[in-house]
C-alpha cells in the first residue's frame, strides 16, 4: 500500500524589497541608509508642507479675487443694450450647446453722460436685431466684463490651491530623484574603484 502523497505546500512568500535600505546587513552601504533617510525626511516634509501650502494659497487667491471683484462692482454698472444686427442661430437656441456658446455682436447703449454709444458684447445665439441684452460698462462708458462671480472665484482659488499642493509634491519627488541620482553615481564610482583594485589580482591569479 503506497503512502499518501504529501499535500502541496504554498510557495514561500517573496521577501519585500521595498524597505531593504533600512535593513542592517553586510551589503548595506552608508549611501543606502542616507537615501532611505532622505526619502523619509522628504516624505514627512511634503506631507506637512502640501496641506499648508494648499490652505495658504487658497486663502490668498480667494481674498485677492474677492477684493478685485468688489472693486469691479463699484466701478462698473449693468445697463440694457439693443442688438444692432441678428445673431447666428447656430447652435440651435435653447439647446445644451447654446447655453455655453456666445457670439460677439454690435450693441447700442447709453453711456454715463446719457449719449448713445455702440460697442461689442458677447451674446447668446439666435437673438434678432432690436433684442435687449444686459451688458456692463465702466465709469468711462466702455463695455467691459462683469465682476467675477462667487462661483468663478471659488473655482479659481481651488485650482490655484491644487496647483500649489502638486508643486510641493513634485518638488519633494524631484529632490529625492536628484539625491538618488547623485548617490547612484557615488556608488558606481565606488564599484569602479573596488574593481580597479580587485580586477588585476583576479586576472593575475587566472
Amino acid at each position: 500500500m503506497t503512502a499518501p502523497l504529501p499535500r502541496a505546500q504554498p510557495p514561500p512568500a517573496r521577501a519585500r524589497v521595498r524597505l531593504w535600505r533600512w535593513r542592517r546587513g553586510p551589503l548595506r552601504r552608508r549611501s543606502d541608509a542616507l537615501q532611505a533617510w532622505t526619502g523619509l525626511v522628504l516624505a514627512l516634509a511634503v506631507a506637512a508642507a502640501a496641506p499648508a501650502a494648499t490652505v495658504i494659497v487658497h486663502n490668498s487667491v480667494h481674498g485677492s479675487l474677492r477684493a478685485g471683484a468688489a472693486a469691479d462692482a463699484r466701478s462698473r454698472a449693468p445697463v440694457d443694450a439693443v442688438l444692432v444686427r441678428d445673431v447666428p442661430r447656430h447652435p440651435e437656441p435653447g439647446s445644451e450647446e447654446a447655453r455655453h456658446t456666445l457670439y460677439p455682436a454690435e450693441v447700442r447703449f447709453f453711456g454715463p453722460d446719457g449719449r448713445p454709444r455702440t460697442g461689442q458684447a458677447d451674446v447668446r445665439p439666435g437673438l434678432s436685431a432690436g433684442s435687449t441684452v444686459r451688458v456692463w460698462r465702466d465709469a468711462q462708458g466702455r463695455l467691459t466684463d462683469p465682476p467675477m462671480a462667487a462661483g468663478e472665484i471659488r473655482s479659481r482659488a481651488l485650482g490655484w490651491a491644487a496647483a500649489a499642493g502638486a508643486a510641493v509634491a513634485l518638488t519633494g519627488a524631484g529632490a529625492y530623484g536628484v539625491t538618488a541620482m547623485a548617490l547612484d553615481r557615488r556608488r558606481d564610482a565606488g564599484w569602479e574603484r573596488a574593481w580597479a583594485d580587485t580586477g588585476p589580482r583576479w586576472t593575475t591569479s587566472v
